[in-house]
C-alpha cells in the first residue's frame, strides 16, 4: 500500500505549536486516524483492496483498488459498487460515534477525556456535512448517482457543495470571531481548497461529457 504526506502538514503543526494547541491537534490527528481505519476495516470487509492511505493536514485518506465485477450488478442508475462506496463513507463517522460510547464507559480513567470526547463530536459533524469530498459529500453524490444517473450527480453535488460551503464559512466566521480560535479557520481554508479542486475536476467531467455528446 502506498504512504503519500501532504506536505502543509508540517506548516499546520508549526501554527499550532505556536498557538500552543498541539495537544489538541494531535488528539484530533489520532480518532482522524482511528475514523480511517473504520473506512478500511469496512472496504476489506467488501472485498476492497487498500492501494493508498494519504496523510493530509486534518486527518487522512484512503484509496482502494476498485473490483470492477460489482460494475455489473446494476442498480437502478448505478451498479452495486456505488452502494459498497456509500456503506464504507458511513464507516468512518459511525467508528467515531463508537469511540465515543467506549470512551464515555472508561472516562475515569482516560487523560484529556472531553477534548477527546468534542474531537469525535467534531469528525462525525463535519465530516457527515454534504460537502464534496467529505463522507457526507460522497454519500449525497453517490445516492444522486443510484436514483438520477452519474452525470447529473456531479451537477447536484457541485452546486449543492458549494452552497453548504458559503453557509459553513459564515457560521465559521461567527464562530472565529467569538472564540478567537485560528483551528477553525486553518480548517475552512483547507476546506475551500478541496471545494476548489473538486469543482476544476466537475468542470473537465463536464466538458468530456460535452465532447463525447458532439461527437
Amino acid at each position: 500500500m502506498q504512504i503519500k504526506i501532504d506536505f502543509k502538514i508540517f506548516i499546520i503543526i508549526l501554527i499550532f505549536l505556536i498557538t500552543k494547541n498541539i495537544g489538541i491537534y494531535a488528539i484530533l490527528m489520532l480518532f482522524a486516524l482511528l475514523h480511517e481505519l473504520g473506512h478500511l476495516l469496512c472496504g476489506v470487509i467488501l472485498g476492497f483492496k487498500p492501494a493508498s492511505i494519504s496523510i493530509i493536514p486534518f486527518g487522512f485518506k484512503l484509496g482502494f483498488k476498485i473490483n470492477y465485477d460489482d460494475y455489473n450488478v446494476k442498480i437502478k442508475k448505478a451498479n452495486k459498487l456505488t452502494i459498497k462506496k456509500i456503506i464504507i463513507a458511513l464507516a468512518g463517522p459511525l467508528t467515531n460515534f463508537i469511540c465515543i460510547i467506549v470512551l464515555m464507559c472508561f472516562k475515569n480513567h482516560i487523560y484529556q477525556y472531553q477534548n477527546a470526547i468534542y474531537a469525535n463530536i467534531l469528525l462525525i459533524l463535519f465530516n457527515l456535512i454534504p460537502i464534496y469530498p467529505l463522507d457526507g459529500g460522497r454519500i449525497m453524490q453517490d445516492l444522486i448517482h443510484i436514483f438520477i444517473g452519474l452525470r447529473e450527480s456531479y451537477s447536484y453535488v457541485k452546486t449543492i457543495t458549494n452552497i453548504n460551503a458559503i453557509l459553513l464559512t459564515m457560521i465559521s466566521s461567527v464562530l472565529i470571531f467569538y472564540y478567537k480560535n485560528i483551528a477553525i479557520l486553518l480548517v475552512i481554508i483547507y476546506l475551500w481548497i478541496m471545494v476548489y479542486k473538486c469543482n476544476k475536476e466537475y468542470n473537465m467531467k463536464e466538458k468530456i461529457y460535452q465532447k463525447i455528446k458532439m461527437a
